[in-house]
């Protein structure tokens, strides 16, 4: 089975952490491809509006053109009813069949899952990677019984190929897991019809999980480098690629 990591973030310049985190998950959760997925604008998020939307998929095109299996999909800009990540990620789910799909968020994003439109069924419907960053004490007193049950903490691991003993002895913990849902509810229409959208959700994915990993510690903030720019900052060329750096200086992006 096929498996893409499709990662949803404003990339507002897109920077050599974004690239580290493509290139280090492909490797820890064996994916065939990685897609980064600009936002025309982040609906829970309540600052200023990002950079043209354009321009930041230009600079992820630059900035992906050389990486092997990484691609930037316009799904969301191309959608003139701007889409929430559950909307994205159904429709991913429904035109990707017998594809095994990850959905990457960084360590704040999931602070502030609980903001987000049906915030249980996105963390529900397909796996998920929360990849955190030094020094950042993540949490998990604000979600659910049901959703810290999916929770695989995967931080120090190392990279394993596809079939290794690693994912192997996780694939079979998911399945022992799973041995929680009575078969009596699968098959009783009536349970179904009186299981709220999430359980159901859960029945159709029984594998899926939210996966903790450290694989990528990388400090480098977007707000940083905008920061940088406007302070005539020379360093802040340090922490994207060339090819971005070229972009921002040309359009004077950020000033």
């Amino acid at each position: 089975m096929k498996r893409i990591a499709f990662y949803g973030g404003s990339f507002d310049p897109p920077h050599n952490g974004h690239l580290a985190i493509a290139e280090a998950l492909k490797g820890q959760f064996a994916l065939d491809e990685f897609v980064f997925i600009p936002a025309y604008h982040a609906p829970h998020k309540k600052e200023k509006k990002p950079t043209s939307p354009f321009h930041r998929f230009a600079m992820l095109a630059l900035a992906t053109s050389d990486a092997p299996a990484v691609k930037v999909s316009k799904i969301e800009l191309d959608a003139p009813e701007r889409p929430y990540s559950v909307e994205t990620l159904t429709r991913l789910k429904n035109e990707l069949t017998g594809t095994e799909i990850f959905f990457v968020i960084g360590a704040d994003s999931w602070r502030d899952i609980t903001t987000w439109r049906e915030w249980e069924t996105v963390l529900t419907i397909v796996n998920i990677i929360v990849v955190t960053r030094p020094g950042y004490e993540i949490g998990f007193d604000h979600v659910t019984d049901r959703v810290r049950a999916r929770i695989v903490d995967r931080r120090g691991e190392e990279e394993k190929g596809r079939g290794g003993e690693g994912e192997k002895r996780r694939r079979g913990e998911r399945e022992t897991d799973n041995s929680d849902i009575e078969q009596s509810e699968i098959r009783n229409p009536k349970s179904e019809i009186e299981m709220s959208e999430i359980e159901m959700s859960e029945i159709r994915n029984p594998k899926s999980e939210i996966a903790i990993t450290d694989a990528v510690m990388v400090d480098v903030s977007a707000t940083e480098i905008r920061g940088k720019i406007r302070e005539n900052r020379a360093d802040w060329r340090d922490d994207v690629p060339q090819a971005v750096a070229k972009y921002i200086e040309k359009y004077e992006l950020y000033k």
